[in-house]
């Protein structure tokens, strides 16, 4: 794990040229993921009019803020035709249908034995995610899911299995793991340039509470499981997971500064093997905040975020250059719904799969317990 030494005295003791790293680190990050090439030439075949396989998919629910954004992207790639659209509110369903030419399909079960759907995009409340989930492995649809997988470790495993049995596809939206600045991050590490990993803190917030743009039913605390950590906090919490590695303990403060039943403003310290300390950080209330993270490591430290979340900064004893750097950055991958979608067509690999999905669960599931009882956790290693 990433919170370890590197693999030898030699290799902590030997600085590293920065011109060699950026060659290197993107050109391990690019063949470690298995993506760029390929993703990069079935889009451009496709955009040529090439006789990609068509894979029709179900949009299930307009209840995620993201649903929509999903379906404008999956619509613009040719070989991708959104064949029919369900919601547990027809109300909102009904319409969502007509403006993407699509179906209105009021039964869920309907959905699920239609033959030519081959793939289903959820963005169902948080709460159901699980049974649709299921239902949807048993019917043998690929999945793509909103973050988070389920609410509990448990509902995971039940997911997993079907998906595993089913032999479909999986995919969870993770966009902040295809970035240029969290990829460099990460390989930096990887390359030992920050020494042992000691602590990290990931930061990405928004005023959407604050500023009254958030959709109504994300206050509501049965269907989301929780508020401004459970879903903006996802990007952090699975950054951390990335970074982290095995986690051993955690400890919440969450507060309801609107006064609803969710909290609209967190943080989570969680402790890691090896003695990493985490912190991740979200909000609901948070005005021109950008996307932070900063590694600090016993040979170095890396930062991004204000005023430009877009570079890295970084300053590391095994560089030549001992001054402050801003590196060149690896490319940014291709958003997750086109990995899902390159996954099922072209068997290119999905990174974003069953256990990542289930490693954030772990992280909430375990923050919010740390939250209701007012007490650090213990997280206990899975299987």
């Amino acid at each position: 794990m990433i919170n370890e030494s590197v693999d030898s005295e030699k290799s902590r003791s030997e600085h590293l040229p920065r011109r060699a790293f950026l060659a290197r680190s993107g050109a391990v990050a690019a063949a470690a993921a298995g993506l760029d090439a390929a993703v990069e030439l079935n889009t451009a075949t496709a955009a040529d009019g090439g006789q990609n396989p068509m894979l029709n998919v179900a949009m299930l629910s307009a209840w995620h803020a993201h649903a929509k954004g999903y379906a404008e992207r999956l619509s613009q790639m040719p070989e991708v035709k959104i064949a029919a659209v369900w919601d547990e509110d027809p109300a909102r369903g009904e319409p969502w249908a007509k403006e993407l030419n699509a179906e209105w399909v009021p039964n869920l079960d309907a959905v699920m034995k239609r033959a030519d759907i081959q793939g289903v995009v959820i963005d169902a409340p948080t709460n159901r995610h699980a049974e649709i989930m299921v239902a949807a492995a048993n019917a043998g649809k690929h999945i793509f899911t909103e973050k988070v997988m389920a609410l509990t470790i448990d509902e995971c495993n039940r997911v997993s299995d079907a998906v595993r049995a089913a032999g479909v596809k999986f995919c969870i939206s993770f966009p902040f793991r295809a970035r240029p600045t969290t990829r460099y991050a990460y390989q930096a590490v990887q390359d030992g340039l920050l020494g042992q990993l000691t602590f990290f803190r990931v930061r990405v917030a928004h005023n959407a509470g604050s500023a009254g743009w958030l959709p109504p039913h994300f206050w509501e605390p049965v269907a989301t499981g929780g508020g401004a950590m459970m879903d903006l906090g996802a990007h952090p919490m699975y950054v951390a997971s990335w970074f982290g590695g095995q986690p051993k303990k955690i400890s919440s403060t969450f507060t309801y500064i609107t006064g609803h039943e969710v909290e609209d403003n967190a943080v989570c310290v969680i402790e890691f093997e090896g003695g990493l300390i985490g912190v991740t950080e979200t909000s609901f209330m948070s005005t021109n905040s950008p996307y932070s993270l900063e590694l600090s490591g016993t040979e170095g430290y890396l930062f991004i975020g204000a005023p430009d979340d877009k570079r890295v900064q970084i300053k590391s004893n095994k560089l030549d250059n001992k001054e402050w750097t801003t590196p060149e950055l690896p490319p940014e991958l291709p958003r997750p719904e086109r990995m899902w979608v390159e996954g099922i067509l072209n068997g290119t690999p999905i990174p974003f799969g069953l256990e990542e999905g289930t490693k954030l669960t772990e992280l909430m599931q375990y923050a919010y317990m740390a939250h209701r009882e007012g007490r650090q956790v213990e997280i206990p290693k899975r299987g």
